[in-house]
């Protein structure tokens, strides 16, 4: 295993690789700018300032075509729109307004399309809308409905984007604990009841009749702790007392099994080939963050390898994956190492194939910048965006990597990058400039830099 990572201390990229898009926000506005949302080939996103609200924007890649679409004033330090998901050439989204409270709206992309769907709880009050999913061309969701006496219960709806074809799917009648996660698997959205009755897996294709249990998972009350990514085999892990179960499913009873059980808290890495790959804490001394391996098809876990962790003698300082894609034939992910601060301790960037040998350390971020999500995005092309500080006092500059400290540099002198969302063959991202002004940002798919290293960090 590569133990040491080379500083990046040099724009790699030429000035034009990254363009600036648009100018988004004037200098010094401290708010939001995200959500980054491919619809057909537009893109969305959302602006907010803590003072002045929030903007939902369309843009086609180009600056006269990046334009705001609405304002939503909003209380003070609350961005909105949220929950922005893409249904054929329609955006979905909610917002709040002191008339309707929080509900389901739509865009169009132009400003009279951006409407309200529908007041699902009639007047001012909230609807608690949550796991917004599109799904065979319409958006499918769970909304909370407040129950006597405190708590509540979840319904399954659905939206088509219109008032009369926004309506209720199922009510689960006395079924309550619905789990955090849901799971496509083919032309179903996957989800789970947990009740002292017993766990069971459940599965929608958006109608009444296509909405049904799939399989009793558990006796007892377990929980869900994760679910693979998009585009990978869906699995999903089942948190049984002091096991940790890893599932795999297709949807169906005969195609939902498990592949083994952990005694000690496991999550999911990322898929290659016929293998699953999960990462747990080794101990409570060592500290050290394992990754083990888990055949797809049920033939046994194997340990494939620990990483380092020099804070270990810190009592806070457990290690955890903030977050990891696939791209090749690599597996890329954070790893925070956690502190008794409000941020963590270090961020490290890694990448594994698989195999002990394999697995090498790309990028050290040993003084993390508070509240930066550290973003981390596969182009499809070979080549992982990321947000790193090369110098332990400066800022966030957004850099590439392809597998190794000699194939990596930085992608251009702007900071804090994030929301990197592909549409068609560019990367579209957000970043400040050195007025810190905040722009939408992109970047070819493809392009090629040299790298821009200096010596090992020790």
């Amino acid at each position: 295993m590569e133990n040491e990572s080379r500083e990046v201390t040099a724009q790699a990229c030429p000035p034009g690789v990254a363009a600036r898009v648009a100018t988004l926000t004037p200098p010094g506005s401290s708010g939001f700018m995200g959500e980054l949302t491919n619809v057909q080939g537009t893109l969305y996103f959302v602006t907010s300032a803590f003072d002045t609200g929030s903007l939902l924007w369309r843009s086609d890649g180009t600056e006269v075509g990046t334009v705001p679409l609405k304002a939503f004033p909003g209380p003070p330090g609350v961005y909105q729109p949220q929950s922005l998901v893409a249904v054929g050439n329609k955006l979905f989204f909610q917002t709040r307004t002191d008339t309707t409270g929080n509900e389901l709206w739509i865009s169009d992309g132009t400003a009279g399309g951006t409407q309200l769907v529908k007041d699902i709880t009639p007047g001012a009050a909230d609807s608690n809308l949550t796991n917004a999913t599109e799904l065979n061309g319409r958006l499918v969701f769970f909304r909370w409905v407040s129950l006597p006496g405190g708590g509540a219960r979840p319904e399954l709806w659905r939206s088509d984007g219109t008032a009369a074809g926004t309506l209720r799917v199922k009510d689960f009648g006395g079924l309550t604990n619905l789990g955090y996660y849901t799971l496509k698997a083919g032309n179903a959205l996957l989800f789970i009841f947990s009740e002292d009755t017993g766990t069971t897996l459940w599965r929608t294709d958006g109608t009444q009749a296509g909405t049904t249990s799939v399989k009793r998972l558990d006796a007892g009350n377990t929980y869900l702790s994760g679910v693979s990514s998009p585009g990978e085999p869906p699995l999903f892990i089942l948190e049984d007392g002091p096991n940790s179960e890893v599932w795999k499913t297709n949807g169906t009873a005969a195609g939902t099994v498990r592949l083994e059980s952990f005694g000690r808290r496991v999550h999911l890495l990322g898929t290659l080939g016929a293998y699953v790959y999960l990462t747990s804490v080794d101990n409570p001394v060592t500290k050290r963050l394992r990754i083990d391996r888990l055949s797809l098809s049920g033939g046994g876990k194997t340990g494939i390898t620990t990483l380092p962790n020099p804070y270990a003698s810190d009592e806070y300082a457990y290690p955890a994956v903030r977050s990891s894609v696939v791209s090749g034939s690599d597996i890329y992910f954070f790893v925070s190492i956690g502190s008794d601060a409000p941020v963590p301790r270090d961020v490290s960037l890694w990448a594994t194939n698989g195999t002990a040998a394999g697995t090498r350390l790309l990028f050290d971020n040993p003084n993390v910048e508070y509240g930066y999500r550290y973003p981390l995005f596969a182009t499809g092309t070979g080549q992982v965006l990321f947000g790193s500080a090369p110098d332990p006092l400066g800022p966030v500059f957004p850099y590439f990597t392809r597998g190794s400290v000699a194939t990596q540099g930085r992608l251009a002198d702007i900071y804090f990058p994030d929301s990197f969302t592909r549409v068609s063959n560019r990367i579209f991202f957000t970043a400040l400039n050195g007025a810190d002004e905040g722009q939408l940002w992109s970047v070819p798919a493809t392009f090629s830099c040299p790298p821009g290293l200096t010596e090992a960090r020790e």
